[in-house]
């Protein structure tokens, strides 16, 4: 049995949290720093220093003996150099450990090897780290010993944006000026900052680190390019919040232990539908720093599943025939006087304020599709979105009965005057409690569902960092809830300008809305009949950043520039012709070096079995009908192969950018998944024993 503990009692014991600042910061410095937080005023100098000098001592009482800048590049995932706190040796011998109020705000790690997307030349190395001191530092202990982790923004020498973070922080100003304007409307007079929330759920996979190492696939490229379905896969439902496996529970254990003491909070675990796919939710968090959790989420998972004897799987479809993994991204939108501007309350149909934040939200979301798809969009998710099991790739809103039913009416009559009731749950039980209802069910397969008072876009990859996502949606809503203020503010008449622009944007943008299943053939007809786009790839997708509305509306906030634009736009078509070359590359290394040995020498064994039947005499025409089988798919392979080479080769000598990308879409993965088929029905003919690596029943079903 594990040892018990209270969770609150090492529940962000590693985190220079406020409750640390006010024990340790003297109360000037610490109101200063506060008022950094909460207004964003600039601190001078001496305070930086003062807090920099508690914020080492307290770490080294943890242990510590580095810092490091710790930073989310356009690579995918965090970045860190680690500096430790000694300085130069006195005439003693000994050192002291130092740590300054510049050190604390700004490092300059190497910018030249992080993707830029042409901002920078390769010799132009300069780059800034700065200090986000909204998202607390902490103490990561791990194998190195405890470094002191300092949450930071990445941008260039000339002040571009080159990471995920400091669009992010853009965005959230952005809303948070745009939704002040609209409250203020309301009569709201005592909120300062709206905050854009944020609970990302994580769904990962779990399978036996041996196993893992045996195959090239999950090695280089974090899923398997061959494999056949096992008899059982996830039919019976019987996985999904099955009992924990004593082994997973104990890796869970240990994760959550290692989150909570960084004070990510860790709510919710269960088995996903997959087998071996399993999922962790934190509890909200304002958006910036629910994406640092996040990444600790990931890091966390990966680290202790390594401790366990395990690999944790984060690529969206690591198993052909099974669920991927996403990420759930819920987002809502606070003040810090405790209101969310997401809560229908009891009566919708009445609250005004609401029914405005609703359809601003739907017209957003209609006029910027391509760019929320796009968030989306990476090389792992291409196999998930839209295959009936994550949301298709259309973009809808789901809004439950209702709000529907609300909106119908706001179309109809241009006025809403009731809403749908829950009633009561009729189990038919008679011991069992009476349930109160919802007045709403949920919608699995939708990608953008209101979830009672937040909205849960469902599309994310379940690797990728939900930074992107909620800068599209911080920033599209910002821009809704501007032209819905321009029109107010002017009004003479408020209240019967707000009720025309609530029906307004409800009429123009109803088609958005969809409640049925978004895994049917007839939503996508009746998508197109709407108009909606259906954008199926990711080489698609990447087009919308840069359009001329996007950069329009991104430039009008401050949270992107065009060059900024044009450089993500480089690197999305890079990183995805670089990702499906190295997929290509390992499945031409394992079909040249794995299988075909493997069948050449599994079609001797069948001729020798032949001829040894024909010699005694029997009839030998099953086996020679098998090996006559195999030699054909024997043939496709080599075949497959070939074209395989060839395509990838020809991919690879094109300039690096979108062309390169198409053709890596739409010639180059056609062809791996024409070498794959021949491989996956051998694996169904030969000997187990004969098979060169572990089968997809060894990888779900023996962890």
């Amino acid at each position: 049995m594990s040892e018990a503990f209270n969770v609150a009692d090492i529940f962000g014991e590693d985190v220079f949290n406020d409750t640390v600042m006010q024990e340790r910061l003297p109360k000037k410095v610490y109101k200063d720093l506060k008022k950094t937080i909460e207004e964003g005023k600039e601190l001078d100098p001496a305070t930086a220093d003062v807090i920099a000098h508690e914020m080492k001592e307290w770490a080294i009482e943890k242990g510590a003996t580095h810092y490091t800048h710790w930073f989310q590049p356009l690579t995918g995932v965090t970045a860190e150099k680690h500096d430790s706190f000694i300085s130069a040796p006195m005439p003693s011998g000994k050192v002291l450990m130092s740590f300054s109020g510049k050190e604390l705000i700004k490092g300059e790690p190497d910018a030249s090897s992080f993707p830029s997307g042409g901002l920078r030349a390769t010799f132009e190395a300069r780059g800034y780290t700065a200090w986000d001191c909204t998202s607390p530092a902490f103490v990561r202990k791990d194998a190195a010993g405890a470094t002191l982790c300092i949450p930071t923004a990445f941008c260039s020498y000339t002040g571009e944006a080159l990471d995920q973070k400091t669009p992010l922080l853009r965005s959230m100003e952005a809303i948070n000026i745009q939704a002040l304007r609209l409250i203020r409307l309301f009569g709201n007079t005592t909120a300062r900052k709206v905050t854009p929330s944020v609970g990302p759920e994580q769904e990962y996979f779990l399978v036996d680190a041996k196993k893992f190492q045996q195959r090239k696939d999950l090695i280089y490229t974090g899923r398997t390019l061959f494999g056949a379905m096992p008899p059982k896969g996830q039919e019976l439902d019987d996985h999904y919040f099955g009992t924990i496996r004593q082994r997973i529970a104990g890796f869970m254990r240990d994760v959550n232990i290692e989150l909570w003491k960084v004070g990510v909070s860790s709510k919710t675990q269960h088995n996903e539908v997959a087998p071996a796919q399993h999922e962790l939710a934190p509890i909200y968090a304002p958006a910036n720093v629910a994406v640092d959790h996040n990444h600790l989420v990931m890091q966390t998972l990966k680290r202790v599943a390594g401790q366990h004897g395990m690999k944790c799987l984060l690529h969206e479809k690591p198993f052909a025939g099974v669920n991927g993994s996403g990420k759930h991204d819920n987002w809502s939108l606070t003040t810090d006087d405790g209101k969310n501007l997401l809560d229908p309350g009891k009566t919708p149909h009445e609250n005004i304020q609401f029914l405005l934040v609703l359809t601003c939200i739907l017209k957003a979301v209609d006029e910027h599709a391509d760019l929320l798809r796009e968030s989306a969009a990476d090389p792992g998710n291409d196999h998930r979105l839209g295959a009936n099991e994550a949301p298709p790739a259309i973009i809808s809103v789901f809004l439950g009965d209702q709000l529907e039913d609300v909106i119908d009416q706001l179309v109809s009559t241009g006025e809403a005057t009731h809403s749908l009731k829950g009633g009561k749950l009729e189990t038919g039980v008679r011991t069992l409690p009476e349930l109160a209802k919802d007045a709403t069910d949920r919608n699995r397969t939708s990608p953008f569902a209101f979830t009672g008072n937040k909205f849960e876009f469902r599309m994310v990859g379940s690797r990728d960092s939900v930074a992107g996502p909620n800068v599209v949606l911080n920033t599209i809503v910002a821009e809704a809830f501007a032209e819905a203020c321009d029109v107010l503010e002017q009004a003479d008449n408020f209240e019967m300008a707000v009720h025309d622009l609530i029906k307004k944007y409800a009429t123009e943008h109803q088609r958005i809305i969809f409640n049925g299943n978004g895994y049917s053939e007839e939503w996508v007809k009746e998508a197109e009949r709407r108009g909606l786009p259906n954008i199926s790839s990711m080489v698609e997708a990447i087009p919308a950043l840069t359009t001329d509305k996007s950069v329009a509306m991104f430039e009008k906030f401050g949270v992107f520039t065009r060059a900024e634009l044009e450089s993500r736009e480089e690197i999305k078509y890079e990183n995805y012709a670089k990702a499906i070359n190295i997929e290509a590359r390992t499945m031409i290394d394992m079909a040249s070096k794995q299988f075909l040995p493997a069948f050449i020498k599994y079609t001797k064994t069948l001729a020798d079995t032949v001829n040894a039947v024909r010699d005694a005499g029997a009839d030998a025409s099953v086996q020679s009908d098998i090996l006559n089988e195999v030699t054909v798919h024997l043939r496709e392979t080599r075949e497959a192969l070939e074209k395989l080479k060839a395509v990838t080769e020809t991919a690879a000598a094109m300039p690096e950018g979108g062309d390169q990308a198409r053709y890596y879409h739409f010639d180059v993965v056609p062809a791996m998944e024409a070498l794959r088929a021949p491989v996956d029905t051998m694996e169904m003919i030969v000997d187990k024993e004969a098979w060169p690596m572990p089968s997809y029943g060894d990888l779900m079903f023996e962890v």
